[in-house]
């Protein structure tokens, strides 16, 4: 098993906002992790899969630099949910094929810029 990094540098506009895409990539979803540069207290976040459009990291109000590891609700063939005993969902990896990761950025600041590294596993 390997793993690599992909980092992904964020510049918003003059209205605070910005959208921007990684190279495609493939594998398991190990870490986002986000390094504050300057991007004004209170940024949003919504990272998606690009092609497939699985929420990765969906936050409002971020202050500093942190780290997370995303995971996905898991799904019966039909659609349903899956849980462990009918009421605790279980959950799963969030699995990319050659796609791209976008990045849409909101209320981060006239001109300013942060850094997003995701490591994936092969």
């Amino acid at each position: 098993m390997s793993s690599y990094a992909v980092e992904v540098d964020v510049t918003t506009g003059a209205d605070g906002g910005a959208t921007v895409y990684s190279q495609p990539v493939s594998g398991r979803l190990a870490h986002i992790a986000y390094t504050k540069t300057d991007f004004a207290n209170g940024v949003d976040f919504t990272i998606t899969s690009d092609r497939t459009q699985q929420t990765i990291w969906d936050e409002d109000d971020v202050n500093a630099s942190k780290t997370i590891s995303p995971v996905q609700p898991a799904h019966t063939s039909a659609g349903g949910a899956v849980t462990y005993d009918g009421t605790r969902p279980i959950y799963r990896d969030i699995v990319l094929a050659a796609e791209r990761i976008k990045f849409v950025i909101a209320s981060g600041g006239a001109s300013k810029t942060g850094t997003f590294r995701v490591t994936l596993v092969d």
